[in-house]
């Protein structure tokens, strides 16, 4: 498989980039209590950070506030992950723990205040893409089982038969969720060039670290974007493993 940035989505957001990191022969079924310390502090770090803050006016979530206006989302409505996540453990709501994998994931992101997806490689179909939905795409929601119609235009992830996010950032599906039988798990970090690129991949190289270390696992880091007009990096090509447990 590879994974694809489409150019109509450069064309609506220019200075978009992903920052990727791709893990093989991850061993996620055993309980790991040093990630779950990660999360917990992560979360009580995040919440001094914001303390008494407009989270819709901080700096690291409005440019993602703004790339939804441009894509025609209503960021009220619809929150990016990121935001959806820091307005929670503001609220002095701690995340729940899902699997070691998602709250490694989950730490990471919350200590850079950046979006970030784990999708199951050996459960995706052909290429995973960023792009705009076409007449009959579906999805289906987390925890869910019904598919819903996606409408055409709107941005998503997606492999080669279904929407594996809906409204880019804002929802990710059940199919490819990441779950302790997981051992082969892509995760892509959204950012904005000149707003918070170096972050991201300061998130990229710490998660590839964390990963190595916490699950002796092999990873690849990435990077696509845009640089004077052409794409920064050729599309990556990963490749999955059988689990080794």
């Amino acid at each position: 498989m590879k994974f694809v940035v489409y150019p109509e989505v450069f064309e609506m957001l220019p200075n978009v980039c992903f920052a990727v990191v791709a893990a093989y022969g991850i061993d996620n079924s055993k309980i790991k209590p040093d990630i779950a310390e990660l999360l917990r502090l992560a979360a009580e770090g995040l919440r001094e950070e914001v303390a008494d803050t407009d989270i819709k006016k901080n700096r690291d979530i409005v440019p993602y506030r703004m790339a939804f206006k441009e894509l025609g989302f209503n960021p009220n409505k619809y929150l990016s992950s990121i935001e959806a996540m820091v307005k929670r453990v503001a609220k002095g709501n701690d995340l729940p723990s899902i699997n070691p994998v998602v709250d490694l994931a989950n730490a990471v992101s919350l200590k850079y205040m950046l979006p970030m997806g784990a999708h199951d490689m050996d459960a995706l179909e052909g290429d995973i893409a960023v792009r705009f939905a076409v007449p009959g795409d579906t999805f289906v929601p987390l925890g869910g089982t019904g598919e819903e119609t996606v409408d055409p235009g709107e941005l998503v992830y997606a492999d080669d038969k279904r929407i594996r996010t809906r409204r880019w950032i804002w929802r990710q599906s059940d199919r490819g969720k990441v779950t302790g039988d997981s051992c082969n798990v892509f995760f892509p970090i959204d950012g904005f060039i000149g707003e918070n690129c170096s972050r991201m991949l300061e998130a990229r190289n710490r998660l590839a670290v964390l990963l190595s270390e916490y699950f002796g696992c092999r990873v690849e880091r990435f990077f696509i974007g845009l640089r004077g007009g052409q794409p920064a990096l050729l599309p990556p090509r990963f490749r999955s493993f059988p689990c080794s447990m």
